[in-house]
């Protein structure tokens, strides 16, 4: 299943908390824009929230720790800006 979940990205705070499930990438990026225009705020990484792969399914508001969770669900094909960088 897809997540959103709040992520600030501080090595000290392994938990990170599960906002909802979506069972499509597309339904999770669409929840996701509702977040950010709630929030007020333009770019995702003003939200700390970011979509990724549970490998089991929890609870909004549950916590989950790096292994729990991954950017891509197996075979999901990467995009091409996800795999090489914009610069040199």
């Amino acid at each position: 299943m897809f997540a959103l979940i709040y992520d600030t990205h501080e090595l000290d705070k392994p938990f990170k908390r599960v906002l909802s499930m979506h069972k499509s990438r597309e339904t999770a990026e669409r929840a996701l824009k509702k977040r950010m225009a709630r929030l007020g705020k333009k770019k995702v990484w003003e939200c700390d929230t970011r979509i990724v792969w549970l490998k089991e399914k929890i609870k909004p508001g549950y916590g989950v720790t790096e292994n729990a969770f991954s950017t891509w669900r197996p075979g999901e094909k990467i995009p091409y800006g996800e795999t090489h960088p914009d610069g040199d």
